[in-house]
């Protein structure tokens, strides 16, 4: 398998170039480059990048706006200038990063002699002693017996990038080392750390959100795609399984799941009717919605937002992608790994940097108001799965048509807004009710009182 790889890259490297010129960047004007796939990394501008965004980086990144504009437009150009070098360098790629406030490019390399290759890319130049290649390989041996039966007390294994090494965190060494001797690796390429994590979807079973499974459990869409002409949502796999129908925030009728993968996996995506029209945007939970514009995939260290129906925009670093990660429901591989907080019901929304889709919330540990790990399953592997387009700034859509509407508003003297912030046990009235909260939230369009009892309950 390993020497497969390392042909295919092989095979790429006598053609490929990095276009260093092109990828030049001032601020955040535009720049356009050929990604692996052979799409383009659309232009980028100040204005669009989503005012929710920016605050949310602010928060969660502690970067003022000038300095998140700063830092998206670096990780674009790090993106296109590694994803070049990745097929030049061939069998001798090691991975990329970006580090620092300047989200500065490092590329590692297995080979001494292309160092000078990279510096002239524009990236710092890294020296090691496994190839990405070698390392992957290690980590696919490992997947293999974890698919056959989960690994017990091993949640969570990938490739770090900057220790160039397989890390596999288990709640024991013992438990890691036997993992690796059931998958007989070379365990001098991989560190065992101890670790008390312990990951899990974040699909909320009391229902009330942005879509509802056959009118029980909650999740939140991913991003809108297409199939030829039918209109649809990426999300969680283990959200529904094929036939699963769903409602909307609103509970109106939705969709259907026609394709859905877990364990293993973690993706899907639901056909939706008429009613529904797929716009190229993600919910910024009342600071603007943020446009989506492509899917080129960001590198380790560059920073990534996510908007889940449950805690709304949080934002962090990708920590390592290519993540295996074992639930209590199985093992699913593939997903990439962020210091992103999620709570139950963020499953299956979405994660944006800047204005490139990432993936799909896929679950993790952890909450919003301590802190988490949240892992998120890639979007174009999903895409790729279903042969589904990603609907863009870009993308023609059907004409538009008259969405469902909201729920109506409460008259007057009724204490309920949407954008509070909600503590469980707190009353307000609606509608000449009284409502006590049963689950701690911020309350957005259409989340009623009387139309979402797992939130609220009439007293």
């Amino acid at each position: 398998m390993e020497r497969t790889t390392l042909r295919r890259r092989a095979l790429v490297a006598g053609t490929a170039t990095v276009a260093v010129g092109a990828l030049a960047l001032a601020g955040l004007t535009g720049v356009a480059s050929a990604d692996p796939a052979g799409t383009t990394v659309p232009p980028v501008s100040a204005d669009s990048l989503s005012p929710g965004l920016l605050a949310a980086m602010e928060r969660d990144l502690g970067l003022d706006a000038d300095d998140a504009r700063s830092r998206i437009a670096n990780e674009y150009r790090a993106a296109a200038v590694a994803a070049g070098l990745e097929k030049s360098l061939g069998a001798s790629y090691a991975g990329a990063r970006v580090s620092g406030a300047k989200a500065t490019l490092t590329v590692a390399t297995t080979d001494a002699s292309q160092t000078a290759r990279i510096t002239e890319a524009g990236a710092r130049a890294e020296v090691v002693g496994h190839s990405l290649d070698r390392l992957e390989g290690v980590k696919k041996a490992l997947d293999k017996v974890a698919l056959r039966k989960a690994p017990e007390d091993v949640p969570v294994w990938y490739v770090d990038i900057a220790a160039n090494r397989v890390v596999v965190n288990a709640a024991s060494t013992a438990a890691g080392t036997a993992f690796l001797k059931a998958a007989g690796v070379d365990s001098a390429l991989v560190t065992v750390a101890r670790t008390a994590e312990k990951p899990r979807t974040f699909a909320d079973l009391r229902g009330g959100d942005a879509y509802y499974m056959n009118g029980s459990g909650r999740c939140s869409i991913g991003f809108s795609v297409k199939r030829g002409t039918q209109n649809g949502f990426a999300t969680a796999g283990h959200c529904g399984r094929v036939g699963t129908t769903t409602n909307g925030f609103n509970q109106q009728a939705q969709g259907t799941f026609q394709g859905s993968t877990f364990p293993g996996r973690d993706y899907a995506w639901v056909a939706t009717n008429a009613n529904w029209t797929p716009r190229p945007t993600v919910n910024g939970y009342g600071r603007g919605d943020v446009t989506v514009a492509g899917s080129t995939a960001a590198v380790v260290g560059a920073s990534v937002c996510r908007s889940g129906s449950t805690t709304g925009w949080h934002c962090g670093t990708i920590q390592q992608l290519n993540t295996s990660v074992t639930y209590p429901e199985g093992t699913i591989s593939g997903v990439t790994r962020t210091s992103v907080c999620a709570e139950p019901g963020d499953s299956g929304g979405s994660y944006i940097s800047g204005n490139q889709a990432q993936g799909v919330t896929s679950g993790g540990s952890g909450n919003c108001s301590s802190g988490g790990t949240t892992y998120f399953q890639p979007l174009n592997p999903l895409l790729q799965a279903y042969g589904l387009t990603l609907v863009t700034s870009g993308t023609p859509t059907d004409p538009p048509t008259t969405p469902p509407t909201d729920p109506p508003t409460d008259p007057p003297g009724g204490t309920w807004a949407a954008g509070t912030a909600y503590a469980a046990g707190a009353t307000v009235t609606y509608g000449g009710a009284t409502y006590r909260c049963l689950q701690a939230h911020t309350a957005q369009p259409g989340w009623t009182p009387d139309a979402v009892p797992a939130l609220w309950q009439r007293v």
